[in-house]
């Protein structure tokens, strides 16, 4: 059997399986009387929302559209469809003024400068990973786009780029601030919305979108949250649309940010690496050369090495004993 043919499952079942399991975290696990979900105009946000609220009902589940300066027109007219789909009640909040005040765009543009010194806010950027995937460290390079058009890039120092993605992670952290506060008004839960290759690979921000009380698609790899949406009737805008980290003013597909291949080709090949594939096994099905493979699996765990502190909890000098508890889980 092809790997890829390992990704297929029963919608209906698995949104059974899901909303079951939700339930049980709502009343038994986490004592709340609802859900909260951060709605980002994504496939990720929109089939959490959707089970949200066959798991809670439309009149406990709360959505929230948080964009900012550089999130995408789209992305707010795109997770306006899905609330009112959804038909759950909801609030548009622009969280610009808060990470003005933060200093978010400050900073970025101030370590965006030392690379381009004519960079002002009027024109675009982004960071592009490179390197990994070729048998070197990964790098980074910093693209920005001109008034005029022009494109430019450059390699990033260390410091430049710490800086600016320090920057940047205000954004999560400043959305998540606020799906707390109305989590905490309401009662609810909050719902964090990773797949399988995001929480796996460690691509999110730590107190930021990686913070939740429940991740009820992390266990699903990308292409089968596709799967989930079709099923969930999920706008067919949303399910056609590529996936991208709307956090940069010019448009980024994730790919191009962290991940080593496009989503589909990425389920297969981290599968692959779950299953101990051999791989010549992954090479013949994906068409590339042993060699290559060969790198993606090492890029696949060094990702998880170095991005293993992302998971953890904050550690204490001694264990600390007490009626601290973790509700019981199986392995995905």
């Amino acid at each position: 059997m092809k790997i890829a043919h390992r990704l297929q499952i029963d919608p209906a079942k698995e949104v059974d399986r899901i909303i079951t399991r939700m339930r049980q975290m709502l009343s038994r696990d986490l004592n709340r009387r609802g859900l909260t979900v951060a709605i980002s105009g994504g496939v990720d946000s929109a089939v959490c929302a959707a089970l949200a609220v066959r798991a809670a009902g439309h009149e406990r589940v709360f959505g929230l559209l948080l964009p900012e300066r550089d999130s995408s027109p789209e992305s707010t007219i795109r997770g306006r469809l899905v609330v009112e789909q959804l038909k759950i009640p909801h609030e548009l909040f622009d969280i610009a003024p808060a990470l003005e005040a933060l200093g978010c765009y400050r900073w970025r543009d101030d370590a965006i400068r030392t690379v381009f010194p004519a960079y002002t806010g009027e024109w675009k950027s982004k960071i592009v990973i490179a390197g990994g995937h070729s048998g070197r460290f990964n790098y980074f390079k910093l693209v920005v786009q001109s008034p005029e058009g022009t494109v430019l890039e450059e390699k990033l120092d260390r410091k430049a780029y710490l800086q600016i993605v320090a920057a940047t992670n205000f954004k999560q952290r400043v959305r998540k601030t606020v799906e707390y506060f109305h989590g905490d008004r309401l009662h609810y839960a909050v719902v964090g919305t990773p797949n399988r290759l995001e929480y796996d690979q460690g691509f999110f921000v730590k107190n930021g979108d990686g913070s939740a009380d429940l991740k009820p698609i992390a266990h699903l790899y990308k292409t089968q949250v596709y799967a989930l949406a079709r099923y969930l009737d999920v706008p067919e805008v949303i399910r056609e649309a590529p996936p991208t980290t709307d956090t940069y003013s010019m448009v980024q597909g994730q790919d191009e940010f962290y991940f080593a291949l496009p989503y589909e080709r990425m389920d297969v090949a981290l599968m692959a690496r779950n299953l101990g594939s051999m791989p010549a096994e992954l090479a013949e099905e994906l068409g590339m050369t042993v060699e290559q493979v060969e790198l993606i699996y090492r890029d696949i765990d060094a990702k998880r090495k170095t991005t293993a502190p992302l998971h953890w909890p904050a550690l204490t000098i001694d264990a600390v004993s007490g009626p601290i508890t973790r509700p019981q889980q199986t392995a995905a």
